[in-house]
């Protein structure tokens, strides 16, 4: 198959029996993925403050996984990795410098065509798929969910923080951040499909505008006897912070309590739609985040608990993310401690549909559902932390090396370090104690790994260094936020 093509998908069944019978065959797949969560922001994951009945109800009755990483630290990059099952710096979805962490309302750039969605995938295998919430892989029209496999679309293409007013007059100020809410400040653009519907979106409805689309295609898909591909990405809890009318003032953790409180209640919409439909037997649901906390948001910010640091950088607060997987009857209720990664999804997507990956690409991800169903363990012993086009940590077992660090953003830039860092990331997850000296020869191995790692890597055209001719660099010019933002 050449790359970006996809099969047709097979006829529709005629019959109600044999629409129920295809469905049956093939279960539904549900994806919530929330933005720069922190591993410790919720109480499964061990906040002492958030109120998340309906998470945790999952990860009692399902499985919670406790060392799940993001593909990166930063949004772009992330969501490529997830979405594609390989790490960004193969499609050019990895910044090169420090002012091109993601992209931008003025990016050209975007997900190339050349990429196969984890939709155009499923849609080999007769799903439907529908994409609400962020997208943040390029918002021109060839880059947008509807031309990535995705029947349909609604949601902001971009980060909520985005597109100031003003076209670069109004300063960047992180006090905006802390003011009351006012949608006015964040000229952000809500789509459907292609269109722009709403500007600025009404922030304040977001979430539960998002939940109940997600339902309205579920019902619909189910209706029609279509297994379904709900990919259900909030905004939240991204800065600024927003909330409905139902969930302002009602935390103890102030207006970032707010935010997760809602998004927790999203979850038990979208779980107790399921069952009223009766497929929760038929759909898998994994919730996990993008990267860690933005730190510099202060009390609007999340919190890694005991990992070290948050998001931009590859301490472990800054991509080992809180993950749930949730199947009733299909997997066994327990924690996880094994390696997983959101690259990992696709291959695991395709092995439970029966959707064969494309054979003509290296993919970064392994097929968890031997873990899954408790019948071994995750194939995963090795995780690469990239920043940009860099590796700048490895991870094997309980051991992880790190070569070059990177401040959370609002911090300090990128640091070369003369000799390598060595953490047991199991005895010391808030990679205090350097053990570096008494290991040398772990450090040697895992230093091998980062080189073999980066060898296999071809060069790509980089998506984020695409810009309109004589946008000023480095300063960023038409961009009215620091490259810190995102």
């Amino acid at each position: 198959m050449l790359p970006g093509c996809v099969q047709p998908p097979p006829p529709a069944p005629d019959s109600v029996a044999e629409k129920e019978a295809a469905a049956s065959e093939q279960p539904n797949i549900v994806l919530i993925f929330v933005d720069d969560m922190g591993y410790a922001d919720i109480g499964s994951f061990g906040s002492p403050i958030a109120r998340t009945p309906n998470l945790d109800r999952l990860a009692m009755e399902g499985q919670k996984w406790t060392s799940f990483y993001a593909p990166a630290p930063v949004c772009t990059p992330s969501r490529a990795g997830l979405m594609t099952g390989r790490l960004a710096v193969r499609s050019g979805m990895a910044g090169l410098v420090q002012a091109r962490h993601v992209l931008f309302p003025t990016s050209t750039g975007g997900l190339p065509q050349s990429e196969v969605t984890i939709a155009e995938l499923l849609q080999q295998e007769g799903y439907v798929s529908a994409a609400f919430g962020k997208w943040h892989m390029g918002h021109l029209p060839e880059f947008l969910p509807t031309s990535h496999g995705f029947q349909s679309y609604f949601g902001i293409p971009y980060s909520n923080d985005m597109n100031m007013p003003g076209g670069g007059e109004t300063p960047w100020s992180i006090d905006l951040f802390f003011e009351p809410p006012n949608i006015q400040n964040w000229d952000v653009p809500l789509m459907q499909d292609e269109e722009i519907i709403e500007r600025p979106a009404d922030q304040f409805t977001l979430t539960q505008r998002y939940t109940e689309r997600a339902i309205e295609f579920m019902e619909t898909s189910h209706a029609e006897g279509q297994p379904f591909f709900l990919y259900l990405a909030h905004n939240m809890p991204h800065t600024p912070l927003f909330t409905s009318e139902g969930f302002t003032g009602v935390s103890a953790g102030g207006a970032y309590g707010d935010v997760i409180e809602e998004l927790d209640w999203s979850v038990g919409e979208i779980v107790d739609a399921l069952k009223d439909m009766k497929i929760e037997k038929n759909t898998l649901v994994i919730f996990t985040s993008d990267n860690g906390p933005w730190l510099a948001m202060k009390t609007h910010s999340g919190s890694a608990g005991m990992l070290r640091d948050g998001k931009g950088t590859t301490w472990e607060g800054g991509m080992r993310v809180p993950a749930i997987f949730w199947w009733p009857g299909q997997i066994a209720p327990r924690t996880v401690t094994d390696l997983g990664s959101a690259l990992d999804l696709m291959p695991t997507f395709a092995a439970i549909s029966g959707a064969r990956l494309p054979e003509d690409r290296v993919y970064d991800g392994f097929d968890l559902s031997p873990a899954l169903f408790s019948e071994g363990s995750s194939p995963r012993e090795t995780l690469y932390y990239y920043r940009f086009t860099d590796v700048f940590a490895v991870r094997k077992g309980k051991y992880k090396a790190h070569f070059s660090t990177y401040g959370a953003f609002g911090g300090s830039g990128r640091t070369e370090l003369e000799t390598p860092e060595l953490y047991d990331i199991e005895a010391d997850p808030s990679e205090q104690f350097n053990i570096a000296a008494q290991h040398p020869e772990i450090v040697m191995e895992l230093k091998v790994l980062a080189e073999k790692q980066a060898a296999s890597v071809e060069p790509v055209e980089n998506q984020l260094e695409r810009y309109p001719p004589g946008e000023k660099r480095g300063e960023e010019g038409t961009r009215p936020w620091t490259a810190d933002s995102e």
